[in-house]
């Protein structure tokens, strides 16, 4: 019929490291891919028998808030759509919370898809100013991905919809599903829910960057690595495909460039993308465990965190702060409130205000952007 398993699909990628890249995925694996999940998972062997066994009522009603350019939004659209579902979207073209809860109530839907923080913190400031508002009881299911999603948010959604399944997972464009955090309100109750803590898929590896597997409870960091279906590479960039795809022992890995720690029970305690990595007196400080703390803060609408130059330190923790529409940034008090939750090393020099953090619509940061921003405010130059 003119199809073929090997037609390729390409996700460009956000840029967030670098210019953009599209990840050249097979569709057979794609799809297979994003239904391994599912209680009835399509067979690896190509056919329609299954996929019509399966198909006894319509699937679920799937609203993607963030951009269908994006993988979030995109890859699980087609995920509900192989469930013989249906796809709500949203018309604004900019991501409003009130929208999305209109929507959600007027079209009855069942799970929705958005990128961490930048999205579940409007959702829950709507509905925590207008509490009898929206009828969300149909929302059953949503899922992250991309950014960090705090475990505070988490519970603060759970205060509105009690039935949510909150489903946090750890991928990319180039490796789908490496590992996954799921919140109920029993385990919100339990207490073992924690921000940026993941269990890792039985395909899915922390290695060394000489490939060597870190053993849980080292306190060793490494690098997540995925194996089995992945991407053939990058669409005409042979070195950064090699670079991302690696083989070791015979045994091909995609693995993006997330760091990562093994806690002692198993489960992944991620750090973030070593390109963002900001090197201050020979320590290594990610910037999204900055970021999730400052935003912790009563004050902090967004953040973002950069390292500059710095004489003495290499590199200075720096962080770009929006604050709440009515609050003042007070950089003491902020670099304070930082040393309650974290090293002290990883605290920021400085706090920066800035009027927004700009995100894009798929929720990444433009690193290069803010850091030639906070460069600016400070009188330094590039080096």
């Amino acid at each position: 019929w003119g199809r073929s398993p090997d037609d390729l699909y390409i996700l460009y990628t956000g840029g967030t490291t670098g210019m953009p890249k599209g990840v050249m995925w097979r569709q057979d694996d794609l799809v297979v891919t994003l239904d391994s999940t599912s209680k009835y998972p399509l067979p690896s062997v190509p056919g329609l028998d299954v996929f019509h066994e399966r198909i006894s009522k319509p699937g679920p009603r799937n609203l993607p808030a963030a951009p269908l350019m994006h993988g979030t939004g995109a890859f699980n659209a087609m995920w509900n759509l192989v469930l013989a579902g249906s796809i709500v979207t949203l018309t604004g073209r900019h991501f409003d919370a009130t929208e999305l809860l209109d929507t959600i109530e007027a079209n009855r839907i069942n799970s929705i898809s958005i990128v961490g923080e930048t999205f579940a913190k409007p959702i829950l400031r709507a509905l925590d100013a207008e509490p009898q508002r929206w009828d969300i009881t149909s929302l059953r299911v949503i899922f992250s991905s991309g950014v960090i999603w705090a475990a505070d948010t988490k519970a603060g959604l759970l205060r509105h919809n009690e039935r949510l399944i909150m489903v946090d997972s750890l991928g990319s464009s180039e490796a789908i599903g490496m590992a996954s955090s799921t919140v109920t309100a029993d385990s919100a109750r339990a207490g073992t829910s924690t921000t940026a803590t993941f269990r890792a898929a039985p395909s899915t590896k922390v290695l060394t960057e000489d490939g060597r597997e870190v053993a849980p409870g080292s306190g060793e960091r490494g690098r997540v690595a995925l194996r089995g279906r992945m991407p053939a590479g990058y669409y005409k960039d042979e070195a950064k495909t090699a670079a991302t795809f690696v083989s070791h022992d015979g045994v091909r890995w995609s693995i993006p460039g997330d760091w990562a720690e093994v806690e002692a029970d198993g489960t992944l305690k991620l750090y973030g993308r070593g390109s963002q990595c900001i090197n201050t007196g020979g320590e290594k400080v990610y910037p999204e465990e900055v970021e999730e703390a400052l935003k912790l803060h009563e004050t902090v609408a967004d953040a973002a965190v950069i390292g500059v130059p710095d004489d003495r330190f290499g590199e200075a923790i720096t962080a770009l702060v929006e604050p709440h529409v009515g609050s003042r940034i007070d950089e003491v008090t902020l670099i304070a409130h930082v040393r309650t939750m974290l090293e002290a090393f990883k605290a920021p020099k400085r706090v920066l205000p800035i009027t927004s953090i700009g995100r894009a619509a798929n929720g990444k940061l433009d690193y290069k952007r803010l850091r030639a921003d906070a460069l600016a405010q400070l009188g330094l130059t590039e080096t």
